[in-house]
Parts: structure tokens; C-alpha cells; sequence
């Protein structure tokens, strides 16, 4: 058995994601909200785990659920649907979802799946709920969740800057430098204090799970942002969160700014600081690619970039002069105020 499926086997990691009731009562309240999507209905839940989505599914009304679970939890299912009185609307199918043949079983009316990971694509099981779409879902059939977003904003990060500068009286600033390039070289899974962001989310990846295919998570941003900050601080990394939604308009984050989540939130640390002003722009470069060597994971790459050399938002609301006239141009276009042709302006200086 791959050993990603083994890992699932402990049971203390399944505590810790039924415990997470943001997680959970995400997909309760977008299943019971579409009662009426349910009622009747075939349904795959790909990755079923300890069975609770698919109970979710049948008591909704779901005429029979496939619950699809490789790891040998299967067989701990079966005990949990006879808990429930649903064993005759559940059949456990003891499979990677790949490894089902297509014409084995009844095309489904909805797929629901919770497979996001760790800075929403980490584990890879996305790509296990695409083969399902693709050869279960019926036409014009629906997914939970059915869209995904991946952002990123500059942080502060105080905890793996400022514990080194004084550890009870004594100043530690070489062994915090070494510590952050350590660090630095791979992601850290935290918890991030709202106030520590520096500027809005960014959106870095919208994925439409209706459409999307597994190429096209091979690569996710890779573009250049830029970000402005809306307060003073300390630029000392990148935070990384992901939201999804679901058919009946329903939305799960796991962002700082809401109640936390197991998922916790990626960051990406700095091995140095760099001192920030409210309305400066920040711009880098970042990306997501699949590692070919393990695709379940990804290499995350950052790079800082030049805010002058790089194209902004329209409008930005940065201090930089060519934004600064930018927005007076907009602003006054759409006050229908006779101004002239953006084209016409020369910036020499790009600083305010």
C-alpha cells in the first residue's frame, strides 16, 4: 500500500481533523443547505476517511453514496455506517479511486471529497478527485467543494525574529540569523496573527474544479505581485492560505483573519527583514511546482523583486508617483472630468 495511504491509518490524525469544526461544519451546512441537490441522488465520496461525509450525504437524502477509501480505515467504516442505520445507503469500496474501472459502477450524481492539503495542493489528492470527475461524474454534475483559491501576503513573523534579540536578558541576534536561513529553506505550517499581515491577500491561483485538469496543477502563480502594505512593520516572510466554495454559495478559508483551522496557514520565511512603510509596495515572484520526483508535493519558490521594475495594479494604491497619478487619472475619468491622456504623463522619478 502507498505509504500516503498508510499514513492515514492512524487514527489520531482523524481526531484531529473531526475536531476541527470549521472543517467539518463547512461540509454539513453545504450539504444540508442543498437538501434538494441530495434528495434522490447518487453520490462518490472520494477519500471517505472515516465515513462521516458520506453519512453527511445519506442523511441529506442521497438515494446511495459510494464511499471510496483505500487505506484499510474501509473496513472501520462499515462499523460506523451500522452505528448510524445507513449501511443500506453506503457501500465502502475499498479502492484507490484510480484504480475503480470506470464501467464498474453507475455514473454519480455529486462528488464530494475533502483532499485539500497543506497550502491547498500538498498530499496531491486533487489529482484523485479529477479521475473521478472525469469517469463518474455525470453531466453537468456537482462537486463539494466546486471552486478553490490560493492566496498569499507579506507578513511579519515576531516569533522567529524578536525571541532572538533578548532570551531573558541575554542578546542571541547570530544564532536568530542562522536559525531564519534554516528556516528559510522549507515551509513552516503555523498559526499567523492577523495583525502580523502586511497587506491584502493576493489572489495567487483560482481553480474552477468543474474544468481544470491535472496539468494544469503542475505549475500555480509563478506570475510577478505586488502588494501594498497598509501599515508599518517588518517585512519577515510570506503567508499562504486557501479558501474553497461550495455549490450553495457557501465558503470555507483558512486564512489568519477567521477562526483557525488544522490546515493551519503556509509561511514562508525570510532569512532577513526589511523595515516597510504604509501605502509601499511589495512585489515578488512566487510559485508552486510540482516536485517530478514525488508529485504529491510541491517546491515553493520566492523571489523578492524590484517594486519599480515590475508592472502594478490599475489602480494601485501604492506611494510610488506613477501609481499616485495613475489613480488621479482614474478617479478623475470616472468623475467624467476632463484630464489628460494617461500617455501623455513622464515619470523621472518613480518615489514619492
Amino acid at each position: 500500500m502507498d505509504q500516503y495511504f498508510k499514513s492515514y491509518e492512524e487514527l489520531d490524525i482523524h481526531q484531529l481533523m473531526l475536531d476541527d469544526k470549521i472543517r467539518v461544519l463547512a461540509y454539513k451546512t453545504a450539504i444540508f443547505n442543498s437538501k434538494d441537490k441530495f434528495q434522490g441522488k447518487t453520490v462518490m465520496d472520494v477519500g471517505a476517511g472515516t465515513g462521516i461525509l458520506s453519512i453527511f450525504s445519506a442523511q441529506a437524502g442521497a438515494k446511495k453514496v459510494y464511499a471510496v477509501e483505500a487505506s484499510i480505515l474501509a473496513k472501520t467504516i462499515e462499523h460506523v455506517l451500522i452505528e448510524n442505520n445507513v449501511q443500506n445507503k453506503i457501500e465502502v469500496i475499498h479502492s484507490k479511486v484510480e484504480d475503480i474501472h470506470p464501467d464498474s459502477l453507475e455514473k454519480v450524481d455529486i462528488i464530494i471529497s475533502e483532499w485539500m492539503g497543506f497550502y491547498l495542493v500538498h498530499e496531491g489528492m486533487l489529482d484523485s478527485l479529477l479521475y473521478a470527475r472525469d469517469n463518474f461524474l455525470r453531466e453537468n454534475g456537482l462537486l463539494f467543494p466546486s471552486i478553490a483559491k490560493l492566496y498569499a501576503s507579506p507578513c511579519q513573523l515576531r516569533i522567529m525574529y524578536e525571541f532572538w534579540d533578548n532570551v531573558h536578558g541575554v542578546s542571541m541576534r547570530f544564532i536568530g540569523k542562522q536559525y531564519r536561513e534554516i528556516k528559510s529553506m522549507k515551509p513552516e505550517i503555523l498559526y499567523l496573527n492577523q495583525d502580523d499581515l502586511l497587506t491584502e491577500g493576493k489572489l495567487l491561483a483560482w481553480l474552477d474544479l468543474k474544468c481544470i485538469s491535472v496539468e494544469d496543477l503542475n505549475l500555480l502563480g509563478g506570475e510577478d505581485y505586488v502588494s501594498v502594505c497598509d501599515k508599518n512593520g517588518k517585512y519577515q516572510g510570506i503567508c499562504i492560505w486557501f479558501t474553497v466554495e461550495f455549490p450553495d454559495g457557501s465558503e470555507m478559508s483558512t486564512g489568519p483573519c477567521v477562526e483557525p483551522t488544522h490546515w493551519k496557514q503556509t509561511i514562508i520565511v525570510l532569512p532577513t527583514d526589511i523595515k516597510v512603510i504604509k501605502h509601499e509596495p511589495i512585489a515578488y515572484r512566487l510559485s508552486l511546482k510540482r516536485d517530478t520526483l514525488c508529485p504529491r508535493h510541491y517546491n515553493i519558490e520566492v523571489n523578492l523583486l524590484d517594486a519599480e521594475e515590475v508592472e502594478h495594479d490599475v489602480p494601485c494604491n501604492c506611494h510610488m508617483t506613477k501609481c499616485i497619478v495613475t489613480r488621479t487619472y482614474v478617479t478623475d475619468y470616472a468623475n467624467n472630468k476632463t484630464v489628460a491622456p494617461a500617455k501623455s504623463y513622464k515619470i523621472e522619478n518613480n518615489n514619492f
